[in-house]
C-alpha cells in the first residue's frame, strides 16, 4: 500500500494588523482576537486544518507571541508540530522559506498548505475541496496559489489575472500576471471582466518544489535563512532562529520575492466565503447585523442608527451611538476610534501617526499577556502603580527580585502559593501578603480554578524592566 503524501499546514503568525487599530496592536494582533465568535482567528485557521487529511500545524511567528500561540492551540486539543521562532519580523517570504528547510529536514516528501493565521473563511468543506482539485498540481511539482472568485469591486486586495474565458472553478487555471492593488475604476473594469480574482495569500506546493525556487530566484536568502535554521536553538518546544544570519535577511512578501518570478504557477479558484477582515468595514461586512445593518457588540445602545458598527472591549465600558449612519465607533478602555465606514483603510495611517508622536496606545495593549497569564494596569500615580493579575491554573511567575519597589497582593479569587526568601505561604480570597523591596518571591497557582489578584506597587521605579530573574518556567532571561 501506497503510503499518503503529508499535507502539513504552516499557518504564519506574525503580522500586527494595524487597520483594525484600537483591538489590534503590536502587543496583541488581531489574529489573536475573538472578532467574529468565541474563537480567536488563528484557532479559527488552526481549525480548519484539523482532520487525518492534515499534519499537525507549523507556525512561524515573533517572540512576543509564542506563549499565546501554544495557549490558544491547547484550547483546541492541538499540539504544534512545530513553532519556529522568528528573530525579527521580515514579511512572508523569509517565514515561508524557514518552514519549508524545517519540513525538508523532516517530511521532504510533504506538500506544504501555506496560510495566513488572520483570515475568515466561512464555508470549510469548499475550502478542502479546492485543497483537495489543487493537489495534483502541486504533487506535479506546480506551485498553486488560491485566488477568491471576487463578489465586488474591492481596492484593498491584489488581483489576480488568468487567461481569458470562462472561469473554471474546479481545477487549477494559468495566471496571465500578478496585479497591483487598484483604484475604484480599474478594480471595477477587471470584475466585468470576469478572468481576476483576488490574492488571498494561501499556497499548496511541495517541499522541494518551493526549496528550488528559493534557489533559484533568491539564492541570497536562501544561504542567509539555511544558516540561521542551521544554528537555531530548542527553548522548550519552540525553535529559536539564529539571530545573526536573520538580520540580513530581506524584508520581502513571499509574491514578490518568488511566486512573481516563477513559471511553474498555478492559480485554484476558490468561492468559500472568504475575507481577510483587513479592516473595521470587513468586520462589519461578515458581522451578523440586525434589520438595520447594525453590528453591535454586548454593552452597546443604538438609537436610530444605521449601517454602523459598535464594539466595546473590556470590562465596565457601555458604548451609546445616537443618529449614527454608516460609521465605525470602537471604544477599549484606553483608546477610541469614530471614523465614517468609507474612511475604515485609513486606520493605519491614524496609527503610523500615533507611533510618530509617541503615543503608547498606538503599539501597546491596555492588557498585557503573558506566559502565566496577564497582567492590566489600572492606576498609577507618583510613586504607586495597581495593577489586575491574573494567573492560570499551574502557571507560575518567576522567582525574582527588584532593586526599586516593594509589592503588595490582595488576592481576590482561587488561592496563591506565594513564596517570599524561604517562607511559603498559601494566600486565598480576602487575604493579602507584601513582599519587600529586595525579597526573593515568585507567585504560583496550584490550584484547578484561575487566580486573580490586585498589585500595589510602591516605589522610586515601576519599570517592568526592574526585573532581577532566578528561575523561569519559561525560560525567560
Amino acid at each position: 500500500m501506497i503510503k499518503p503524501v503529508p499535507l502539513c499546514p504552516v499557518i504564519l503568525c506574525g503580522g500586527s494588523g494595524t487597520r483594525l487599530w484600537p483591538l489590534s496592536r503590536r502587543s496583541f494582533p488581531k489574529q489573536f482576537a475573538r472578532l467574529l465568535d468565541d474563537e480567536s482567528l488563528f484557532q479559527a485557521t488552526a481549525r480548519r486544518v484539523l482532520g487525518p487529511a492534515f499534519d499537525r500545524p507549523i507556525i512561524v511567528t515573533g517572540e512576543p507571541f509564542r506563549f499565546t500561540i501554544v495557549e490558544q492551540l491547547a484550547a483546541l486539543g492541538v499540539k504544534p508540530d512545530g513553532v519556529l521562532i522568528e528573530p525579527e519580523a521580515r514579511n512572508t517570504a523569509p517565514a515561508v522559506l524557514a518552514a519549508a528547510l524545517w519540513l525538508r529536514d523532516r517530511h521532504p516528501e510533504a506538500l506544504m498548505l501555506v496560510m495566513p493565521s488572520d483570515h475568515q473563511i466561512a464555508d470549510v468543506a469548499s475550502f478542502h475541496a479546492a485543497i483537495e482539485a489543487a493537489k495534483p498540481r502541486a504533487l506535479a511539482g506546480d506551485i498553486v496559489t488560491f485566488g477568491i472568485v471576487p463578489s465586488h469591486a474591492e481596492t484593498g486586495y491584489g488581483y489576480l489575472e488568468l487567461k481569458p474565458g470562462e472561469l473554471n472553478v474546479s481545477g487549477p487555471q494559468e495566471l496571465r500576471q500578478f496585479v497591483e492593488k487598484p483604484d475604484a475604476e480599474r478594480a471595477s473594469l477587471m470584475i466585468e471582466a470576469g478572468n481576476f480574482l483576488w490574492n488571498a495569500g494561501i499556497f499548496l506546493f511541495s517541499v522541494q518544489a518551493i526549496v528550488d525556487a528559493y534557489s533559484a530566484h533568491a539564492s541570497a536568502m536562501s544561504a542567509a535563512v539555511a544558516s540561521s535554521l542551521a544554528a537555531a536553538r530548542l527553548d522548550l518546544d519552540f525553535t529559536r532562529l539564529e539571530p545573526e544570519p536573520w538580520r540580513g535577511v530581506e524584508s520581502i512578501s513571499i509574491d514578490y520575492a518568488i511566486m512573481e518570478k516563477i513559471s511553474n504557477l498555478a492559480v485554484m479558484p476558490l468561492t468559500a466565503g472568504w475575507s481577510d477582515l483587513g479592516g473595521w468595514a470587513s468586520v462589519w461586512n461578515e458581522g451578523r447585523q440586525d434589520a438595520v445593518g447594525n453590528v453591535c457588540s454586548n454593552d452597546v445602545t443604538a438609537i436610530d442608527c444605521s449601517g454602523t458598527l459598535l464594539r466595546t472591549e473590556g470590562e465596565g465600558l457601555h458604548l451609546v451611538g445616537i443618529g449614527l449612519q454608516d460609521m465605525i465607533a470602537v471604544a477599549m478602555p484606553d483608546a477610541v476610534l469614530v471614523a465614517p465606514m468609507s474612511e475604515s483603510q485609513r486606520v493605519g495611517e491614524a496609527v503610523a501617526l500615533l507611533r510618530e508622536n509617541g503615543v503608547k496606545q498606538a503599539n501597546m495593549s491596555n492588557r498585557d499577556l503573558r506566559p502565566w497569564g496577564w497582567y492590566e494596569s489600572i492606576a498609577s500615580g507618583d510613586r504607586f502603580q495597581v495593577k489586575r493579575i491574573m494567573v492560570r491554573p499551574g502557571a507560575s511567575l518567576s522567582l525574582q527580585s527588584h532593586h526599586h519597589r516593594a509589592e503588595h497582593w490582595i488576592v481576590v479569587a482561587g488561592t496563591a502559593q506565594v513564596t517570599i526568601e524561604d517562607q511559603i505561604s498559601l494566600i486565598t480570597e480576602n487575604q493579602s501578603i507584601y513582599v519587600p523591596l529586595g525579597a526573593r518571591h515568585r507567585l504560583e497557582n496550584t490550584g484547578k480554578l484561575p487566580v486573580l489578584l490586585i498589585e500595589v506597587q510602591t516605589g522610586a521605579y515601576l519599570g517592568e524592566d526592574d526585573i532581577i530573574r532566578y528561575a523561569d518556567v519559561y525560560a525567560r532571561n
